[in-house]
């Protein structure tokens, strides 16, 4: 597993090439301000989009690639189905509205975007069928813990590709990451920064000194060396620039083990089994 620059990224389970540096857009609103911040992580190198039908943007998303000159073949770019939306031909048609909204032809990974109960297995059935049609290159779940993904794997057809996980130093959930590297599941983080709260902390202040790095920069260096795809939010040009230069350094064993010492089960957003669908 090397981590050399920007245009790097992992091989999921089918041969597909994931970059593991993304932009994520959750609460980037649906208009310049999302356009914008898509072409600047496009430009500054970044190859990897990350929306989601209840984000509310993937016009602005979809704008954005548009006005972009990199070829939307050289994109990969990701969406989730959402929880009113679950069961397979209400999945079916969720794909083709955000298809249409982003303006593309097809989508390089599909997610269910949380385990919705008594739903989750025709809408993954649903995935498979999109799947198979060529209608996306990928598919996954996210936030699905590790009884989930045993149920899923009961019956499905297809392994799901990817794991998009709540994933900081303060909830690396190990057994789950080392479960998903066994069944070639991709790990990716969302929320890397807790939501901006890791920044409140002062457990990382030896390291920026040590290695001269910002706190968002080792936090997300020590995702890539989980072997974890990270698709941190911004919308700000320098913030999406500073969050890609992480590629000229490398954490120790100790810091690494140091971070993952950090963990205490403590999340930012909702538990998958108690969230109210």
């Amino acid at each position: 597993m090397k981590i050399t620059d920007i245009s790097g990224g992992f091989k999921l389970r089918n041969g597909v090439f994931m970059p593991y540096l993304g932009l994520g857009t959750y609460q980037a609103d649906n208009d310049q301000e999302v356009i914008d911040s898509v072409k600047d992580a496009l430009e500054l190198g970044y190859r990897h989009i990350d929306t989601a039908s209840v984000y509310k943007n993937e016009e602005g998303v979809g704008r954005g690639i548009k006005e972009s000159p990199v070829a939307r073949e050289d994109i990969f770019l990701v969406s989730k189905v959402w929880n009113s939306e679950q069961g397979y031909n209400t999945t079916l048609q969720s794909f083709e509205d955000s298809v249409n909204r982003l303006q593309v032809d097809y989508l390089d990974l599909f997610l269910v975007h949380w385990p919705v109960q008594g739903k989750y297995k025709d809408t993954w059935r649903a995935l498979e069928y999109l799947y198979e049609t060529e209608k996306v290159r990928a598919i996954g779940v996210s936030n699905f813990l590790r009884h989930h993904l045993d149920d899923l794997l009961t019956d499905c057809n297809i392994v799901p590709m990817v794991n998009q996980m709540e994933f900081h130093p303060y909830l690396v959930q190990q057994d789950l990451l080392d479960f998903c590297s066994e069944n070639t599941i991709q790990y990716e983080a969302w929320s890397p920064f807790m939501q901006g709260k890791l920044f409140q902390l002062d457990f990382y202040k030896e390291l920026t000194e040590k290695y001269n790095k910002s706190a968002a920069q080792i936090i997300l260096r020590w995702n890539l060396q989980k072997g974890v795809v990270t698709i941190p939010k911004s919308v700000h040009k320098n913030r999406i620039a500073s969050n890609a230069d992480i590629f000229d350094f490398e954490l120790s064993k100790e810091d690494m083990a140091y971070l993952d010492g950090m963990d205490r089960d403590e999340r930012s957003g909702p538990h998958p089994d108690h969230f109210d669908f």
